[in-house]
């Protein structure tokens, strides 16, 4: 929310296949650069926050989802924090 580039390490197999459990992610704040299907973001969707994909984008909402086929719900541009743009071992 501060615009600054954090990295941390999520626990959870909802995103296995793209992020494993424990592994270090740096998410970077968005600037003007479109949020595109496939893309991990930060967000909060009704009141929680994940590290998920945009599964899918309607004029500026975007749903979000797991790598699991399950889908949490939509969001707006302002409730999206940031864009993962790393995943370290």
């Amino acid at each position: 929310k501060k615009g600054e580039v954090v990295k941390f390490r999520p626990r959870g197999n909802s995103m296995e296949g793209i992020i494993s459990s424990g592994q270090l992610v740096t998410v970077t704040p968005l600037k003007e650069e479109e949020i595109k299907i496939g893309d991990v973001v930060l967000c909060k969707v009704k009141r929680s926050q994940f590290l998920h994909l945009v599964k899918a984008i309607k004029g500026e909402q975007y749903q979000i989802g797991n790598n699991k086929g399950f889908i949490n719900g939509w969001t707006s541009r302002n409730c999206i924090y940031g864009i993962c743009v790393r995943v370290e071992p």
